[in-house]
C-alpha cells in the first residue's frame, strides 16, 4: 500500500449520476448530519487535549513534545494461560492425535520395501497377477478342464446361501453374484455350474455383452461364466478390442438383457452366472430377480482345506503345525489384515506349505506374507485413470480418492473421510483434465456398500473429544497395514499424484477441526519421512508460511512426524535452527511451536535449549513469540519427561533475564487453567491420559507427586511478581472453584496449597482470596470445601 492509499479520491460517480431521487436527498441528508457529528465530537477531543497539554507536558511517561502519551508495550501477560490455537487446537486433537499415530505405526517398523519375482500366483486355470490389474490380455474365453474343476470340489468351501444361489439357477437358469475381488465369487460360481453340469463349464470373454450372445452361442446342458470388468477398473481403450462398446454397455446393463439371456440358457436346460464388482450396478441389480450377494466364506476353513490339499503324504503333525503357525502374532502382524480373503487364504496356505516342506525359511515367510497388503494396495491404483479421459476414469479416481482418505482418516467419522474423498477426487480430476468442469454425484454408491471399494467397513463408535464422547459412525480399514501400503504405494507408485494430493493435504491443514487438520498433518509427516525434498517443498514450507496458527502448527506437527524418521530428524532440526535465526515472523512461530513435541531437536532438553534461545533473542520481548514458546514449554511438561522441563523453569526463573523469567511465569499460569487434553503430543503419555479434562497442574500432582514442590515455587513466584500476579491469582481461583465441586481435586488442591503459603503475605493472599470467593453474591463458593483450603493453608506456616 502507497502512502497516498488512504487520502481522498474524487468521486467522479457524482457527473454521471442522474437527479437525484427523493430517497437520495434523505440519505445524503442522514450522511451529511453524522458527518457533522463527528467533526463536533473531534473538535471536543482536540479542545481537551489542548485543555490538558500544558499540565501534562511535564509529566513522566509523556513524549517530548507533550502531544500524547506514547502507547504502553504490549504485555505478554495480557493472554497468559490461553490457547494460541484457540478452538482449533482444543477438543479433539488429544484423541485425534493419538488415533493418527496408531494408523501408521505398523508401517514405521519396516521402512524399506524389497518386491522380489513377478507376483504371480496360479490359482485354477487362469493366471492372477497379484500387482498389475492390466499386463496381461483378458481371461481366454472357452471351456473349464475338469481336472480344474475335480482340483476345485477338493478344496471348495460353501459359502453363506449357496443352496439358495443353486436354487434359483434351477428356477431362473441365470444369477448375478456380486462382491469383492478376491471373495470367492469365481469359485462359488464354478462350484455351481460344475454341479449342475456335470462339469460342462465354459468362460465367456468379459468384453462380451450379454445382449450380444446369439441363441446358437449357448450349448445344451453347459454352464456359463461372464465376469464383467469393475465399474471402477481399467475399461479397454476404444478401438483396443471391436467388442467393447466404447460407451460402456456395463453401465447399461439392465433386467431386460438379462431376461433374454436368462431366456436363451432355460431354453438349452443350460446356467449362467454372472460376476459383477460391488459397486452402483451391483446395487441396482440385487434389487431385481437375479442380483445375489455372494459373502466369502470363513477365511480358516478355507485355508484348512487348502492346507490339507497340499500337505498330503507329508509327516503327521503337519497340517495342525502349519495352522499354528498362521495364527502365530508375527505371521498375523505380518499380514497386516483382519481377516483374508479367499484368494489371500489360499496363496498363504501355499507359503505355509512350503515353510512345512522345508522350501521356505521362517524369514522368507514372514517376507512374503508382507507382500499382501502392498499387492492390494497395488492393484487398487495400477491405471486407475484409463483411459485418460475424464467422464470414463470418474468412477476410478473417486473409488482411488475413498481409499487415499480412508489410509489419511482410519477410524475417523465417516462423514469427514467421505467428504475428504471428495476434496481429493477434484483435485484428481482437474489434473487429469484441467478443462473438465467437475461435479458431484448426489445419489451414488450407497454409504452402506462404498465402504468395501476401500477394503474397509463403517462401524458405530464414539469420538474422544477430551471433555466428552460423541457417538459417531467411523470408517477403517480391515488391516492395519493397509494405511500404509496405500499411502506408500501412492507416494512412490505414481508421481503425477504427488500434486494432488499435496494440495489436498495442504488444503485440510487449513481446517480449523482438529479431526481434520491433525489427520492431515500427520499423514504429511509420513510422506516427509519417505522423500523430505519434496514433502518440504511442497507440504511443510508452504503451511509454514501461511497466516493462522492452524497450518503453522499443522507444519510443526508434520515436521515433528517426519523427524521420527532417524535418517531425517538430522535435516528437520537443522531447518528449525535456520527458521528461528531467519527473521521470518511466521516460520519462527512455527519453529517455536514445533518444539513443543521435543521429537524434531531430538530431546526434551534440546527443546528446551531452542525455546530458551528463542526467548534470548531479539524476538523474545513479542508477546505472541512467548506466548507460543510457553504453549511448547507446557507441552513438553505434559510429556514422558516432566522433570526436566519443571527443573529447566526453575532455572529460568533465578536466571536473571527478563524475557526466560517471563517464559516460566507464563508456562506456570498455564499450567492451572490448560487441560491436559490440550497439551498433546506425538509421544505416549499414558499416565496422564485418565486427567485430559483437569488442567496441566492437577493431572502432574495425581501422577507425579514429585513435582509438587518445584511446581508450588513456580506458580508462588508468578503470585508474587507484579506483572504476573494478578492473571496466576485469576488461575488459581479457576482451581480452587474446581475443587470445591470433585472431591478429587479438592484433595489435591488441600495437598498443594501449603506449598505455596510459606510466608505470612503468601498466606494473607490465599486466605484473602477464598474469603472473596465464599462472599461472592453470584458464585459463592462452598463454605465446607472452602474450610478445608484454609485449614491447608494454615499448614503452609510450619514449612
Amino acid at each position: 500500500m502507497s502512502d497516498h492509499d488512504d487520502a481522498a479520491q474524487p468521486d467522479h460517480r457524482d457527473a454521471a449520476a442522474p437527479a437525484d431521487q427523493p430517497h437520495d436527498r434523505d440519505r445524503d441528508h442522514v450522511r451529511d448530519r453524522d458527518n457533522a457529528r463527528d467533526r463536533d465530537a473531534a473538535r471536543d477531543r482536540d479542545r481537551d487535549r489542548d485543555r490538558h497539554r500544558d499540565g501534562a507536558r511535564d509529566q513522566p511517561g509523556r513524549d517530548a513534545d507533550g502531544d500524547r502519551e506514547p502507547e504502553a508495550p504490549p504485555n505478554p501477560f495480557d493472554h497468559a494461560g490461553s490457547n494460541p490455537l484457540g478452538a482449533s487446537g482444543g477438543t479433539g486433537g488429544a484423541a485425534t492425535a493419538h488415533a493418527a499415530r496408531a494408523t501408521f505405526e505398523h508401517g514405521r517398523a519396516e521402512r524399506r520395501y524389497d518386491f522380489r519375482g513377478d507376483g504371480q500366483v496360479f490359482e485354477d486355470n487362469t493366471f492372477i497377477n497379484q500387482f498389475w490389474v492390466d499386463s496381461g490380455p483378458p481371461a481366454v474365453q472357452g471351456a473349464v478342464p475338469r481336472e480344474t474343476l475335480a482340483a476345485l470340489a477338493d478344496v471348495y468351501c460353501e459359502t453363506a446361501g449357496y443352496q439358495r444361489m443353486k436354487r434359483l439357477l434351477r428356477s431362473c437358469g441365470l444369477i448375478v453374484l456380486t462382491g469383492e475381488p478376491g471373495s470367492g465369487r469365481t469359485a462359488t460360481a464354478l462350484a455351481l455350474l460344475s454341479e449342475l453340469t456335470d462339469d460342462h463349464v465354459t468362460r465367456l470373454d468379459p468384453a462380451t455383452p450379454v445382449h450380444t450372445l446369439a441363441d446358437d452361442t449357448v450349448q445344451p446342458g453347459h454352464g456359463y461364466l461372464l465376469e464383467l470388468p469393475p465399474e471402477h477398473g481399467t475399461d479397454p481403450e476404444p478401438g483396443d478390442d471391436d467388442r467393447a462398446a466404447p460407451d460402456g454397455w456395463r453401465r447399461r446393463l439392465t433386467e431386460l438383457h438379462l431376461d433374454r439371456f436368462s431366456g436363451q440358457l432355460r431354453a438349452k436346460g443350460s446356467y449362467g452366472v454372472v460376476l459383477v464388482e460391488s459397486g452402483d450396478l451391483a446395487d441396482r441389480l440385487l434389487q431385481g430377480r437375479y442380483g445375489v450377494p455372494c459373502p466369502p466364506p470363513p477365511p480358516a476353513e478355507v485355508l484348512h482345506r487348502h492346507l490339507r490339499t497340499l500337505l498330503r503324504g507329508e509327516p503327521d503333525g503337519a497340517l495342525d503345525a502349519a495352522r499354528a503357525l498362521a495364527a502365530h502374532e508375527d505371521v498375523v502382524g505380518a499380514l497386516g489384515l483382519d481377516e483374508l480373503r479367499p484368494r489371500e487364504a489360499a496363496r498363504l496356505a501355499d507359503h505355509l506349505a512350503r515353510h512345512q516342506k522345508g522350501e521356505l525359511t521362517h524369514d522368507e515367510l514372514l517376507r512374503d506374507c508382507r507382500t499382501f497388503v502392498r499387492a492390494q494396495a497395488r492393484s487398487w491404483f495400477a491405471g486407475a485413470d484409463r483411459p485418460g479421459t475424464l467422464p470414463e476414469a470418474l468412477p476410478a479416481l473417486n473409488a482411488a480418492a475413498l481409499r487415499i482418505a480412508v489410509a489419511v482418516f482410519n477410524g475417523s467419522a465417516y462423514s469427514l473421510t467421505a467428504e475428504a474423498a471428495e476434496l481429493l477426487t477434484w483435485e484428481l480430476a482437474v489434473t487429469l483434465d484441467p478443462e473438465q468442469p467437475v461435479g458431484r454425484r448426489l445419489f451414488g454408491t450407497h454409504a452402506d456398500n462404498r465402504p468395501v471399494l476401500a477394503r474397509s467397513v463403517v462401524e458405530d463408535a464414539e469420538i474422544d473429544l477430551g471433555a466428552a464422547r460423541v457417538p459417531a459412525r467411523v470408517i477403517r480399514f480391515q488391516g492395519d497395514a493397509l494405511a500404509t501400503a496405500v499411502l506408500r504405494e501412492v507416494w512412490h507408485g505414481h508421481h503425477n499424484v504427488r500434486g494432488p494430493v499435496a494440495r489436498w493435504l495442504r488444503g485440510l491443514c487449513d481446517d480449523p477441526r482438529p479431526e481434520v487438520w491433525v489427520r492431515a498433518s500427520v499423514a504429511a509427516g509420513v510422506l516427509c519421512s519417505w522423500d523430505w525434498v519434496y514433502g518440504f517443498g511442497e507440504l511443510v514450507r508452504p503451511l509454514a508460511a501461511l497466516d493462522g496458527r492452524v497450518p503453522r502448527m499443522a507444519a510443526a506437527t508434520a515436521l515433528a512426524e517426519a523427524a521420527r524418521e532417524p535418517r531425517v530428524q538430522p535435516a528437520v532440526a537443522a531447518t528449525l535452527r535456520d527458521w528461528a535465526r531467519g527473521g521470518d515472523a511466521a516460520l519462527l512461530d512455527t519453529a517455536v511451536l514445533a518444539h513443543g513435541y521435543a521429537l524434531p531437536a531430538g530431546s526434551v532438553r534440546s527443546s528446551l535449549n531452542a525455546l530458551g534461545a528463542v526467548a534470548r533473542s531479539g524476538d523474545g520481548g513479542d508477546p505472541e513469540v512467548l506466548g507460543a514458546a510457553s504453549f511448547s514449554a507446557m507441552r513438553l511438561l505434559a510429556s514422558a519427561e516432566p522433570e526436566t522441563v519443571a527443573d529447566r523453569l526453575g532455572h529460568w526463573l533465578g536466571d536473571g533475564r527478563r524475557p526466560l523469567a517471563d517464559l516460566a511465569l507464563l508456562t506456570a499460569i498455564g499450567t492451572l487453567t490448560m487441560r491436559t487434553t490440550h497439551l498433546w503430543g506425538l509421544t505416549e503419555v499414558p499416565e496422564l491420559e485418565p486427567h485430559g479434562a483437569r488442567p496441566l497442574l492437577l493431572a502432574l500432582l495425581a501422577t507425579r507427586p514429585a513435582l509438587a514442590a518445584p511446581l508450588a515455587a513456580l506458580v508462588r513466584a508468578a503470585l508474587g511478581t507484579p506483572r504476573s500476579g494478578e492473571p496466576a491469582l485469576d488461575g488459581l481461583t479457576s482451581l480452587v472453584r474446581r475443587a470445591a465441586r470433585d472431591p478429587e481435586t479438592l484433595r489435591l488442591v488441600c495437598g498443594f496449597l501449603p506449598l505455596l503459603a510459606t510466608t505470612p503475605r503468601d498466606r494473607d493472599r490465599l486466605r484473602g482470596l477464598l474469603t472473596g470467593l465464599v462472599r461472592d453474591r453470584d458464585k459463592p463458593l462452598d463454605r465446607t470445601a472452602a474450610g478445608r483450603m484454609w485449614d491447608a493453608v494454615a499448614e503452609g506456616a510450619g514449612r
